[in-house]
């Protein structure tokens, strides 16, 4: 029979379908095409069986399929001699029913040998397949087609349009490829109970009959396709589950009532686990879910499902543009519950709670504002609300609310301040003017708005530029006269205030009338009086701020000797912060240095012990103003008028405490270290130990290594506080070095003590050697500080009074001083001109002299 004999018909049209079929062979009955069939499948079963390369193979897949073809082949024998049943047409059915089993399990097994072995006698088995699987077709006019896409060895159809008419040449579908066709029961069975190989190959199938439209919303409903996709969605590898989402995804495109199934509670909750999973099946799973929250009910039962806005809100946040919109969308959708709209916004998903806040009813307003109050958000995200336009609402809302909407919103706004981008918004907003009246209202009915009202002045005070309104407005003397009528907590954000306030460079005028007006007095019971850490060290802030304006005496008029003590208490104190030992040192260290009666008061209350252990257990995290602050009062133990005194601090370890500091500590520390350091070795000349033998002293002889080549003696760390043996040259000259200029003046002031009139040779050989001339011209030349320059001479005109040195930094150095001579200030020209005559490019005579 010619392959064009066999062509079948399919002639469909809106009114009726038919089928005919030139195939000689169907003109005969069932029984007798089942015998005839039998007789040939006989024959290939049983060379299935014997195949040697089937046996040794093994394989798993193919000895099942060669089975189960058996178990069918053994029960057509039992019903072809069993003969007529009583309903011709029934036994005509059941025949036909064992055919197309037969068929199917031959073509199972022709797909379970594919890419594993070459099976004997293909080309006929497949042809008796094909002949057996037209039958079937005749008389099923139902059967469903097989697709093109379909890894379960499908047959692609081959359509042609005429007359409302499509021709389907089966014979020829399959020399173009010769696959195995399968139904929809096969799929359905296969999804159901397959493995992981089989259940790929009937989801590919099953997808192509689906995007074909081979599938009737009878046959998805009469299969129960849907429930059985959701049953493999929880258990199956990632790359079936993709398949099945895209499955499921076009079954909603095709027909509505299918999102009915879909959206059972037990289906929606399989479908959120999948968003916590890749990316692409997120993709998948957050765009079946908006097809399907179209639905009110959908909607609804989405947002009660645990984790799943969170897991929407993440992927909104991710990188995948396509599943973000998607996300969006559905979040979009579920906000029209405002408990959803909170969760999203706990899960960092603000848009719906924003849009409340603008278009939402009153009540709505104050539950979205009450609990943006409550939320723990990152700087991230009340930058992200700020953006999304949350700071405008809330401001409306206290300034035109009632007094609960007040309440919430200001503790919402207090919330989003301390986003710094935030604080720029609330100053566009124009609140400050009512931050400011509600602060200073006497209204009763008020009195509960002060603390947020407080908290969000004290945020702002402290942006540098939000905070020049405070400053301009004046108002600190006003937030001082508050203090001791408000709570603790209102307490703490005024002082917060004030300290950013008084700290800035440019508030010299406010600091002066907080001064004038009381302010340190008013201050001074904080620090005796609260029990409140953070207030305590807010006033002894405030106090150290204002303190570093004080001249003279001013400080001690505005402390009597109670307070003092109350300072020293805090320093010597251990369960004191080392912030507020800090601000209590920098108090002290704004005493003057030469109140004697001052340094009794630390002597007596042994302090010099208790700051050098301060330092001495410093860590990396210790403030850097404790140490600052230190090295300040450090200063008034190390004055060169009191060597009984500066004795006292040897024995105490100061000194290495000091250089350590040059290395170590902040550049303010550093200077103030090598201040204390040069005062220090001003003396050491003085105190130093002639190398001269004694014949007639009974005291021990010095240790070889104690003679100082620069104080020409013998000398030490604790009895002659030598520079050179305490090993302070080096991070001083490190210091001329580097890129900070605010320690040069007192750098140089504490080298400059080595070149003393009687022992300047010796310094200047010294100095030369540890590479100091090279910084030093730098520093003059770059001329940033005037008394710097002026030091910068004056070791100069000692070091170039050796004709060595002359010669070797002579031409390095004329350049500079002859720029300096032309260009430089008139008060160092003297100095220059003496320098230039040193170097032999300017007469003594000249009239710089």
């Amino acid at each position: 029979m010619s392959v064009k004999a066999k062509t079948l018909m399919i002639q469909v049209s809106t009114e009726q379908q038919s089928i005919t079929t030139t195939d000689d062979s169907m003109c005969s009955s069932p029984q007798e095409q089942l015998s005839l069939f039998m007789e040939k499948l006989s024959s290939v079963l049983t060379e299935l069986k014997d195949d040697k390369r089937l046996i040794m193979i093994g394989n798993p897949q193919i000895q099942k399929a060669v089975e189960s073809l058996e178990a069918d082949f053994r029960r057509a024998k039992a019903m072809e001699k069993s003969g007529l049943a009583s309903s011709p047409a029934a036994h005509d059915e059941h025949i036909e029913q064992v055919i197309q089993s037969l068929a199917r399990g031959l073509g199972l097994v022709l797909f379970a040998s594919h890419d594993v072995v070459e099976v004997t006698r293909k080309a006929e088995i497949e042809a008796l397949r094909r002949e057996m699987m037209k039958m079937n077709i005749v008389n099923k006019p139902n059967l469903i087609m097989s697709s093109d896409e379909s890894e379960f060895s499908l047959y692609d159809r081959g359509i042609v349009e005429e007359d409302d008419r499509i021709t389907l040449d089966i014979d020829e579908i399959v020399e173009e490829d010769d696959r195995i066709a399968l139904d929809i029961d096969d799929v359905v069975v296969q999804i159901k109970y397959g493995d992981d190989q089989l259940l790929k190959c009937a989801l590919h199938g099953l997808k192509s009959l689906v995007l074909d439209g081979m599938i009737t919303k009878e046959g998805v409903h009469h299969e129960d396709m849907i429930p059985v996709l959701f049953n493999r969605l929880s258990s199956s590898k990632t790359d079936d589950r993709l398949i099945i989402l895209r499955i499921l995804q076009a079954l909603v495109a095709q027909d509505d009532e299918h999102k009915e199934k879909m959206a059972e509670m037990g289906n929606l909750s399989i479908l959120v686990k999948s968003l916590g999973r890749d990316l692409e099946e997120q993709k998948e799973a957050v765009g079946l879910l908006v097809s399907l929250s179209d639905v009110a009910a959908v909607r609804r039962r989405i947002g009660r499902i645990q984790g799943c806005i969170v897991m929407l809100a993440a992927i909104f946040n991710g990188d995948d543009q396509m599943a973000s919109h998607d996300a969006a969308n559905l979040l979009n959708s579920l906000s029209g519950n405002t408990q959803y709209a909170l969760h999203m916004a706990e899960a960092g998903y603000f848009k719906p709670l924003v849009h409340y806040l603008n278009q939402g009813s009153d009540m709505s307003k104050i539950l979205m504002a009450t609990a943006l109050s409550r939320m723990e958000l990152t700087d991230q995200n009340r930058a992200n609300l700020g953006q999304d336009g949350a700071i405008e609402p809330l401001v409306k809302m206290f300034s035109t609310g009632n007094l609960e909407a007040k309440q919430s919103s200001l503790n919402a706004l207090h919330n989003l301040s301390v986003s710094k981008a935030n604080v720029q918004r609330l100053m566009k907003s124009g609140i400050v003017a009512t931050l400011l009246q509600l602060l200073f209202s006497v209204t009763s009915v008020l009195m509960t708005l002060r603390e947020p009202a407080s908290a969000i002045l004290a945020k702002i005070a402290a942006q540098s530029e939000a905070g020049i309104v405070l400053v301009k407005q004046d108002i600190a003397q006003q937030m001082i006269s508050l203090l001791h009528l408000t709570s603790p907590v209102i307490q703490c954000h005024l002082l917060e205030a004030l300290n950013a306030i008084a700290a800035r460079p440019n508030a010299s005028k406010v600091r002066k009338k907080m001064k004038e007006n009381g302010a340190v007095r008013l201050l001074l019971p904080f620090l005796t009086e609260s029990r409140n850490a953070k207030i305590r060290n807010g006033a002894l802030n405030l106090i150290y701020v204002l303190s570093n304006d004080m001249q003279g005496g001013e400080l001690m008029e505005q402390l009597e000797e109670t307070h003092l003590n109350t300072l020293i208490n805090v320093v010597l104190s251990s369960p004191t912060t080392d912030d507020e030992k800090a601000a209590a040192v920098g108090i002290l260290s704004n005493f003057p240095v030469s109140d004697k009666n001052v340094t009794d008061k630390f002597m007596k209350a042994n302090l010099l012990p208790i700051l050098v252990s301060l330092l001495t257990s410093s860590t990396p995290t210790t403030p850097h103003l404790l140490a600052e602050n230190i090295s300040a009062v450090l200063i008034r133990f190390t004055l060169p008028s009191d060597k009984k005194l500066q004795h006292f601090s040897a024995e105490n370890g100061v000194i290495s405490i000091l250089v350590n500091l040059l290395t170590c500590g902040s550049i303010v520390a550093k200077c103030r270290a090598a201040t204390s350091l040069a005062q220090l070795s001003q003396n050491s000349f003085a105190l130093r130990k002639s190398r001269k033998s004694r014949w007639f002293s009974c005291a021990p002889p010095h240790p070889t290594d104690s003679f100082c080549q620069v104080h020409d003696g013998h000398c030490s760390t604790r009895s002659t506080f030598c520079l050179i043996k305490s090993g302070a040259v080096p991070p001083l000259v490190q210091i001329l070095q580097g890129n900070e200029r605010e320690a040069d003046e007192a750098s140089l002031s504490c080298l400059a003590t080595l070149l003393q009139d009687d022992i300047w040779e010796n310094g200047s050989n010294f100095l030369v050697k540890k590479s100091c001339v090279q910084p030093i011209i730098k520093i003059l030349e770059e001329g940033i500080s005037l008394k710097a320059q002026e030091k910068c001479l004056w070791i100069l005109e000692r070091i170039f009074r050796v004709e060595a040195y002359r010669v070797e930094y002579g031409e390095c150095a004329q350049v500079v001083l002859i720029d300096l001579a032309q260009n430089g200030d008139s008060l160092l020209k003297p100095t220059v001109a003496r320098l230039l005559a040193q170097l032999e490019l300017l007469q003594s005579q000249s009239s710089y002299f």
